[in-house]
């Protein structure tokens, strides 16, 4: 059975996947807390975006997009800290795919919760 391809679904994947990356640059540069904060918050987007496929209901479905929505605004404050710190590594990509997913995803939640009231 061939599955269709899910744009928000495989841009939380890549996106993911690049922040696996560049923590474990942050990593090797010692930078270990900023490092296992990014990857928590940043996988976590994807994760709760996968979640929301299989919801409940429409309320259930808005709920978990915009907890995907709260990790990726988490995200944001870390990469801003990388970009602010001098001693940090930074990487603009992260921050053109995260403003990407961002407006998607709070774009999902308006035309889902108009939808809901109807």
């Amino acid at each position: 059975m061939s599955k269709r391809k899910n744009p928000v679904v495989e841009k939380s994947i890549d996106f993911a996947l690049m922040i696996i990356e560049f923590c474990e640059l942050l990593e090797e540069k010692r930078k270990f807390t900023i490092a296992n904060q990014l990857l928590k918050s940043g996988t976590s987007i994807g994760a709760n975006v996968h979640e929301a496929q299989n919801a409940e209901s429409m309320a259930d479905f808005i709920h978990k997009i915009k907890i995907a929505l709260k990790e990726l605004e988490e995200t944001k404050y870390w990469l801003e800290l990388c970009e602010k710190a001098k001693s940090y590594p930074y990487n603009m990509d992260l921050r053109t795919n995260i403003d990407e997913l961002g407006l998607i995803l709070y774009k999902i939640v308006s035309t889902s919760k108009k939808k809901f009231k109807k």
